[in-house]
Parts: structure tokens; sequence; C-alpha cells
């Protein structure tokens, strides 16, 4: 084989992998595949035409990420979840969350809030939930409040920092999207949304930071009493 073609080769073998991993994680995240199922890397390689090795790159790179666990003579599976789990990775996220903030209030420009006010009114203007026959959070509205809460922190100076608080995000949307049963109660929300904006166009760090711990607080209070994490132990189902 020439070089051209082991060049072609590996390409190949590299797009296999990134499109292998996107399917896992799209599939862990939405809850197709649940937290405990065994990911079998025959299966993974059947179903999208791709090589083993190839989906198992992918698969060290969720492992790596915590989205999967490996275990010996057991294979690979998804991360479970749990009440515990959801308080550490709270109560990391919100320092993570202040840092990043402090900093894009502290270096943040006109950009920085015509940024924040235009992703704020955006998602303003997304209903949170589509009405069925049972309510579910609306996917449209799920992207919009990502994008707000990067650009909050949009400006921070720190990409480590930054790439560190995207995957503590992520991991909180698995457990927000896991929780079929998302309890309303009384809570407005946009408002929470709304008042943290203020602060940080006013240039509040200190109010700011207080009201994204509350934000994320009262989140994980809500998520606690999801029955996948109320009742017990995970349940599997194989991967589809």
């Amino acid at each position: 084989m020439n070089r051209a073609a082991r060049a072609t080769e590996f390409e190949q073998a590299v797009t296999q992998a990134d499109q292998a991993y996107e399917h896992l994680l799209e599939r862990i995240l939405d809850g197709r595949l649940a937290p405990g199922a065994k990911i079998v890397i025959s299966e993974v390689s059947v179903q999208l035409g791709f090589s083993p090795g190839s989906v198992r790159e992918a698969l060290s790179r969720l492992a790596a990420e915590k989205w999967a666990i490996v275990a010996a003579q057991k294979g690979y599976s998804v991360a479970p979840v749990s009440i515990e789990e959801l308080e550490d990775l709270t109560r990391t996220r919100i320092v993570i969350e202040q840092f990043c903030l402090r900093s894009a209030i502290a270096y943040g420009d006109v950009e920085w809030e015509t940024s924040i006010i235009a992703a704020y009114h955006r998602l303003h203007r997304i209903p949170v939930y589509i009405e069925e026959s049972a309510p579910r959070l609306n996917p449209a509205w799920v992207a919009a409040h990502m994008t707000f809460h990067e650009a909050l922190v949009s400006r921070c100076d720190s990409p480590w920092m930054l790439s560190i608080r995207a995957m503590l995000y992520a991991q909180s949307e698995r457990y927000r999207l896991l929780s079929a049963a998302f309890n309303r109660g009384n809570r407005n929300v946009d408002v929470e949304h709304k008042r943290i904006l203020d602060a940080c166009i006013a240039r509040r760090a200190d109010q700011a930071c207080e009201l994204i711990d509350q934000h994320l607080t009262r989140t994980m209070k809500i998520l606690v009493t999801a029955p996948r994490l109320r009742d017990g132990p995970n349940s599997a189902r194989p991967i589809r």
C-alpha cells in the first residue's frame, strides 16, 4: 500500500471514529442508551457499517469523558447515574460557572453584552415545553438554553476553564434529559435567566454568581425527584 492510500485509510478511520462517537453520545444523552446499558462493539460496528477499531476508539473517548465505563472481561457500558453524582456534579459546576462568569463580566465588552441580550431574547421567545400527551422539554428551548449559558461566560479568559465548564454542562444536560417527569412546580426559569442577565449587564459579579448558584441548585433539587434517580438502581436496556 502506497503512502497516499495509507493516508486515505487513516482519514477514513478517523472520520468513522468521530461519527461513531457522535452517534453513541447522542443516544446516551437522549436516553436511548440508558444508564448501565451494555455497548457491544461488534453490534455497533455492524449497525453503523464501521470498523470495530473505529467504534473502539469512539468508546475509549467516551470513557475518558465519563460518558461510558469499561470493565475487564465485561467491555463497555453507559456510565450510571445517581443522586450522589448529580449533587457532586452540581457543586462542581457551580464553582466553575462562577469562575467563568466573573471573568466574562470583567473582560466582556459591548459585543459581549449584545450577544447575551440576543441569546436571552431568543430563549425568552421559545416555549420551554411541548404539550403532547405528556409535556416534554422543547428541543429548540434546550438548544437556546445552552446558547444563552454559553454566551454568559463567552468572554472568560481561560480556555481550559471553558472546556471544563462545557463538559460539566453536557453531563448536567444528561440528567435533565433523563428526567422524563420534569416537575415544573412554581418555578419561573425565564425570570431566573433575566435576573442573571441583568446582573451581568450591570457588572454586578457577586450578585450574578449568587444567582447562578441558586439557578443550578434549583434545577438539581428538581432532578433528584425523578424516578430514575429516586427509585434506586439504573435500569439498563440494550442499544437500538
